[in-house]
């Protein structure tokens, strides 16, 4: 979070802070502690784990107005913008 968007605040403010968690739903939702393995079905006979590749770090030149767009979703622009040339390749691929 950048500072522009920080600002100090005293116990008594924090205090009066609305949270946003749903309450409602969670209590809805049950409790989901102690349950066993087995009563979500779950095959761990073919599981197997993938580590992911490292990245590697290059220097892309990319139209200002492109990279004002994937920034201007938050946190997490670069992965976004791996992604959707990671369907680009997929597609060219697969047609």
């Amino acid at each position: 979070m950048s500072e522009k968007h920080m600002k100090p605040m005293s116990l008594d403010e924090i205090r009066q802070l609305k949270g946003k968690t749903d309450w409602d739903r969670l209590v809805r939702a049950g409790d989901f502690e102690g349950r066993d393995e087995e009563d979500f079905d779950l095959d761990w006979s073919t599981t197997r784990v993938v580590m992911p590749e490292p990245k590697k770090a290059v220097s892309l030149r990319i139209d200002p107005d492109i990279l004002d767009f994937f920034k201007s979703q938050g946190k997490g622009y670069q992965t976004r913008m791996n992604a959707v040339l990671r369907a680009y390749m997929e597609a060219k691929r697969a047609g």
